[in-house]
């Protein structure tokens, strides 16, 4: 997917905006029922002054940008949260706060405005985080990345953040799997996605999808849900933008002799997480 990459500017520098960030400090809070890691949500909210003129019998309309995000009590993780969200910007001008990419994409938007009078665009950022799992030694978080800066529509993608708040360190596959099952666990992903895109063993994958040379691949997004291992693929990613966004679940039972010993992935560890 192609990642929108703007100037990143002080909030002092950003005209034309106003920001809603300050009624948005308190925000609630949640705790797990089975630990003590506990977290609010908070957001950040900035829209643009110019108005775009309405068309037949829509409503005027402009650009804002939102970020929604939890705070955990835990520093290591509030600022792995971070670095992964900035890193989606890239690495020539990354942000260093959430309202940096809020303002940075008003001000985009604003520029825009000045060189296009009489745009009927009104472009839209958000970015939301939310926490989906929670265990013990295990958090997972869904980001999601919307947006829209022209174009036939807007893009959107999921990505997955893991955590381990016990020892402060991402959980990555290669932390859960081991190296020389890989393929393995590739074998067992392509049956199971073959039976849930209905398909037979043997038919060419690259009729119907976008892996690269025809090979099944697994995507790169991925987190532990109480069923097993969930990969997900993007719109793009092996089909078109109307198919969204494609769910590939690997069971726990199909893990045996593949995850590593005590990791969320094993039997064990997950019940001494509940």
């Amino acid at each position: 997917m192609k990642k929108i990459i703007l100037p990143l500017f002080a909030i002092s520098l950003l005209w034309a905006c106003t920001s809603e960030n300050k009624d948005k400090k308190v925000a609630h809070v949640i705790t797990a029922e089975n630990d003590t890691l506990t977290y609010r949500y908070d957001s950040i909210k900035v829209v643009s002054n110019n108005v775009v003129k309405p068309e037949v019998n829509r409503q005027a309309d402009t650009a804002n940008a939102v970020v929604r995000y939890p705070v955990f009590e835990n520093d290591s993780l509030n600022n792995y949260i971070k670095s992964q969200v900035f890193h989606y910007f890239g690495e020539d001008e990354v942000p260093t706060a959430f309202d940096d990419i809020a303002s940075s994409f008003i001000r985009g938007y604003n520029d825009f405005y000045l060189e296009n009078p009489g745009t009927v665009q009104s472009w839209y950022l958000l970015i939301d985080i939310k926490v989906i799992r929670q265990l013990h030694n295990y958090v997972a978080l869904k980001y999601v990345h919307s947006d829209y800066a022209g174009g036939a529509h807007g893009n959107t993608a999921i990505s997955y953040i893991n955590f381990n708040p016990k020892t402060n360190k991402a959980i990555t596959l290669d932390s859960l799997i081991f190296s020389d099952k890989k393929a393995e666990l590739l074998k067992i992903g392509e049956r199971i996605f073959r039976k849930n895109e209905k398909i037979s063993a043997t038919e060419p994958l690259e009729n119907k999808y976008f892996f690269t040379n025809g090979k099944f691949s697994l995507p790169r997004s991925f987190y532990v849900s109480d069923k097993g291992l969930v990969f997900l693929y993007n719109p793009y990613e092996i089909k078109a933008y109307a198919e969204g966004v494609t769910e590939l679940v690997i069971p726990f039972s199909e893990l045996s002799g593949i995850a590593k010993p005590q990791t969320i992935l094993t039997p064990t560890e997950l019940n001494a997480s509940i």
